[in-house]
């Protein structure tokens, strides 16, 4: 039997930027929250392209936090990413506080299950906590693919 991980309790860091706001409801809202995420990241000077794959990041771990919020959460899922000079701040809630975000540990890739361990590989931080009912996981993602690589671990 593995080990039980957790993803980190902790606050969401200050995030001054723009804040981009997505209600969703059920998991086929998905589809058109990550095109308008894509269009977004495109206006802010962050395209979405094969030569850097932050953009794309960006929108994989907004995914995979959002659909998991929908899956295990209780409706509806805000999902917000605030757009600032350090980066990209996301933040899903949901209405169950009492379910703790908790990685998938000895599964088989093949069975999924393994976004959360995705998430806080491309993140430079990342937890969860409880706020008015809520409860909110968070992810701070660089801005360009080679920031990740110049914060100290």
């Amino acid at each position: 039997m593995g080990r039980r991980l957790t993803w980190p309790l902790r606050s969401r860091p200050d995030g001054r930027g723009d804040v981009w706001r997505w209600d969703l409801r059920a998991l086929g809202d998905l589809p058109a929250a990550r095109a308008r995420l894509r269009a977004r990241l495109s206006g802010a000077g962050c395209p979405v392209e094969d030569d850097d794959p932050s953009g794309e990041q960006v929108v994989l771990a907004f995914d995979e936090l959002a659909s998991n919020a929908l899956r295990h959460g209780e409706r509806p899922v805000v999902a917000t990413v605030v757009a600032g000079s350090g980066g990209w701040l996301l933040d899903v809630s949901d209405h169950s506080p009492e379910v703790m975000p908790t990685p998938a540990v000895d599964r088989d890739p093949a069975q999924g299950g393994l976004g959360l361990h995705m998430v806080a590989l491309m993140s430079l931080a990342h937890g969860w906590y409880v706020d008015g009912g809520r409860k909110h996981v968070w992810a701070c993602l660089p801005s360009a693919s080679d920031e990740r690589a110049a914060v100290p671990a």
